[in-house]
């Protein structure tokens, strides 16, 4: 993970690269601890979980990008962080609210 992150560094600039920075510290020892104490299930759903996070981060950056020199700060964070909520939810609501319980 860590190479992967340095090789869009030196393809894509260190601004891309910077989004992926946290990822190889956080996600891939929370799955191991998780997988290890409850189970490979929950550790994929936990996995499932930060994907449709991560869509979400997607959608707050793409807001950013698209009004930051536009719009004040307080609007574009504001805006941003609806965008984040909408689509989290709106995702979680797709994959985990009608599944039943297994």
């Amino acid at each position: 993970v860590t190479v992967a992150t340095g090789l869009l560094a030196e393809h894509l600039g260190p601004a891309v690269a910077g989004m992926f920075l946290a990822f190889p510290a956080i996600l891939p020892a929370s799955l191991t601890l998780v997988k290890r104490h409850e189970g490979r299930k929950k550790a994929a759903d936990d996995a499932r979980g930060a994907r449709l996070g991560a869509l979400g981060l997607v959608a707050f950056a793409g807001v950013v990008a698209l009004t930051a020199t536009s719009w004040p700060a307080a609007g574009v964070l504001a805006i941003a962080t609806a965008a984040w909520l909408v689509v989290a939810l709106v995702l979680w609501v797709a994959v985990y609210a009608w599944r039943p319980e297994t």
